[in-house]
């Protein structure tokens, strides 16, 4: 007779080792299976091994490989050390073990626990002990569940490897740092985003610049990436651009709990609604200000489209036509850019149809903001009263919100440390549990009274800053002597344009600017 060996190890069983006792180790059970065999006189076919996998995995390669071995009957026996090596689950313990292995006339044996499907007489021994490896299988799953929700909530990273512009933290487990190398590509994407360009487009950039996407960067700096290597390593997808650019990590936040398991009996997850995701404000450095934030979701809920080539018109979505109020659409022509009402072409009297050049739309809005500046701003008068800067302004507000999240972490990190003390004091917990657990809390608050002397120092040199105004004038200039339109500057002055037809036979059109100040 032949005789297949199967074995098994999953990481949990590693863990539960010391350092003398191989017990589980596949050495072991193949020396024992190998021996069992021998004394049975029977001849071994194979020997299957899968190393790190759980018993409640159906796709372990040897696992399906000693299943279409069998299938195709090219052994009479299936040893393994115990049932649970083989599976943990009961349904395919009734699927294989007491359904088709009979059928295809092979014969399973679990040797340390006696399972043995010759003897008709323990098999409600083997269903029970199926049952019992399910209910073990699902009240692991709760406990590592609980376990990581209670991270997930506190704010620590729990994932594999961090998002691509951040790295792990060496020395404190679930926190990131900026990955400068990745950070510099995000903020360049969020940047050209923000200048106007499409999620394709921007793919296209960083593709024509030979940039390695997130996948192929995780591969070069040595992390164990499994996935499949592509011929495009430097192959950049909309996906990822539009993922990257709506990520609160980016801007401090951590978000976690994105996707969920359907069960503990298979990896597939599913996405779950927003509301049950796990969101933690000012865990992390933010790569991306909350300025350039704001302007780029703006950007993204509006759905303003690309024309060809890849680029937000820079009117898109703000001009609509004087007829019938739709929103005028962008094209390319000849080398050059119109907005024309699409309203037009749905019927004779849907609209007596608008059409412009965008750059005769661009002259107009410039020259009326040269107008409104020359006739009630006093350029000199203004940059000594003005007492902000916008960039200044907005990085303290950022700072002053993380310095704020770092506070409340720190105040849930002292009373947590106070519990602490107090279940020991009520014999709650041994003087070696609270030893351990308020290292972890001590280490914890460390690092967020760090985070919060050096928020509490950027505060003060932005409002050096800011008493200083060094950068007065420039700001005036900046805002009051445009050259050319850009898609940041129309978001933040003009609500929408009101567009009508030419006059015939002159060079007037109505063009009708409503401001957002």
């Amino acid at each position: 007779m032949k005789a297949a060996i199967y074995c098994r190890l999953s990481e949990e069983d590693r863990n539960k080792q010391f350092e003398t006792d191989d017990s589980n180790s596949i050495q072991n059970q193949k020396a024992m299976l190998s021996q069992y065999a021998a004394e049975q006189g029977w001849e071994i076919y194979r020997i299957y091994s899968d190393d790190d996998y759980t018993g409640s995995d159906r796709k372990r390669p040897e696992f399906q490989q000693l299943l279409r071995d069998a299938e195709a009957k090219r052994f009479e026996v299936i040893l393994c050390k115990t049932q649970s090596r083989f599976t943990r689950e009961l349904e395919l313990v009734e699927k294989y073990i007491h359904g088709l292995f009979p059928l295809w006339g092979i014969r399973f044996i679990g040797v340390v626990d006696n399972a043995d499907t010759a003897n008709k007489g323990n098999k409600k021994s083997r269903q029970i002990n199926g049952l019992v490896n399910e209910w073990y299988l699902e009240d692991m799953s709760d406990n590592i569940r609980s376990v990581l929700t209670n991270r997930r909530v506190n704010g620590y990273h729990i994932g594999a490897f961090a998002l691509y512009g951040y790295r792990k933290d060496p020395d404190v487990k679930g926190h990131l740092l900026i990955d400068e190398e990745a950070a510099a590509v995000v903020r360049k994407v969020f940047s050209l985003f923000a200048q106007g360009y499409g999620k394709t487009a921007i793919a296209r950039i960083l593709t024509d610049r030979g940039i390695p996407n997130p996948t192929e960067y995780k591969r070069q700096k040595g992390l164990r990436y499994k996935g499949p290597k592509s011929k495009n390593s430097t192959y950049w997808k909309y996906f990822a651009i539009a993922d990257m650019l709506t990520n609160e990590i980016y801007i401090g936040n951590m978000v976690q709990g994105k996707y969920g398991s359907v069960s503990y009996k298979t990896k597939q997850n599913k996405p779950r609604p927003r509301d049950q995701w796990y969101v933690v404000k000012g865990t992390h450095e933010p790569i991306i200000d909350r300025e350039l934030w704001d302007t780029v979701q703006w950007m993204v809920h509006s759905k303003a489209k690309p024309f060809a080539g890849g680029e937000i018109g820079v009117f898109a979505k703000k001009a609509r036509c004087a007829y019938c109020g739709y929103t005028l659409r962008t094209h390319k022509a000849h080398g050059m850019y119109y907005l024309e009402c699409p309203n037009h072409n749905v019927a004779q009297d849907a609209c007596i149809g608008t059409f412009v050049p965008v750059r005769k739309v661009e002259q107009a809005v410039l020259s009326e903001l040269k107008r409104l500046s020359d006739a009630y701003l006093d350029k000199d008068a203004v940059t000594q009263k003005v007492e902000f800067q916008n960039d200044i302004r907005q990085k303290k507000k950022q700072v002053a919100e993380q310095l704020d999240a770092y506070q409340k972490r720190l105040s849930e990190y002292s009373k947590g440390l106070r519990d602490l003390y107090m279940d020991k004091v009520r014999g709650f917990l041994t003087e070696q549990d609270f030893t351990e657990m308020s290292k972890s809390f001590a280490v914890d608050r460390t690092r967020v009274e760090k985070q919060i002397a050096e928020a509490e120092v950027t505060l003060e040199q932005l409002d050096q800053a800011m008493q200083n105004g060094d950068q007065r004038k420039e700001l005036i200039d900046r805002y009051t002597a445009f050259e050319s339109l850009n898609r940041p500057i129309v978001e933040t002055l003009i609500d929408y344009v009101r567009i009508g037809r030419r006059i015939p036979k002159t060079s007037e059109q109505l063009i009708e600017i409503h401001w957002n100040f």
